[in-house]
């Protein structure tokens, strides 16, 4: 599994010849990400331009299944589940969907625009110990970089990967976690196993 950030919330997830893309970026977006590839499934977790730019995401032949809500899926043998939650901007609210899914045995939590810990029971037992969490930390009306921390330790991944930051909301989310020094690197490249014994690592991806 190779994982390539590219900014905000956007992320690439490669598996064989399999390609997964999360939250990718609006070409409507103001946040002046650009990227564009062909992805196999693409999961949205929030209809807003900064998370729903599927479009970006069609390149030949490859078109995308679109997961873009709460629900459970099965595409390509790879089983997702989509918890609700909310996300509040500019005091317009969103649906945000918490999704849980299982790649090459790695279990994969994935958050979105998270405004607040207080998740549904349901979505709460689809974050519950996963092996690698995407959790937002201090983006506008997202989780705040502490209570970020907080809640990536009540969740007690392996690995923790934070997303939508600044310099200074990773800077407090990596010294709430006591993990100062978190590798930073330009992509994860990793298996099941190399997750083994692992407890509340913070691995940062710099955006492409």
């Amino acid at each position: 599994m190779i994982i390539t950030y590219f900014g905000k919330q956007f992320f690439k997830i490669n598996q064989g010849e399999m390609v997964l893309a999360f939250n990718p970026v609006s070409k409507d977006s103001k946040s002046g990400i650009s990227a564009k590839f062909g992805a196999d499934i693409a999961l949205v977790t929030t209809n807003h331009p900064d998370y729903n730019g599927v479009d970006q995401l069609s390149y030949g032949e490859r078109m995308p299944f679109i997961v873009s809500g709460p629900g459970d899926y099965e595409v390509k043998s790879i089983f997702i589940n989509g918890g609700m939650s909310e996300f509040q901007l500019n005091d317009k609210k969103y649906i945000n969907t918490v999704y849980s899914l299982t790649i090459d045995g790695i279990n994969i939590v994935f958050l979105g625009a998270l405004s607040n810990a207080n998740l549904s029971k349901e979505a709460r037992g689809l974050a519950e110990s996963p092996d690698i969490l995407f959790v937002p930390i201090g983006g506008e009306s997202l989780l705040s970089a502490k209570d970020a921390a907080k809640f990536s330790a009540s969740l007690e991944a392996k690995l923790v990967i934070p997303m939508d930051y600044d310099k200074n909301s990773l800077q407090i989310f990596l010294k709430e976690m006591g993990e100062e020094n978190a590798e930073v690197v330009d992509k994860i490249t990793l298996k099941r196993k190399d997750l083994d014994g692992s407890e509340g690592k913070v691995v940062v991806l710099k955006a492409v």
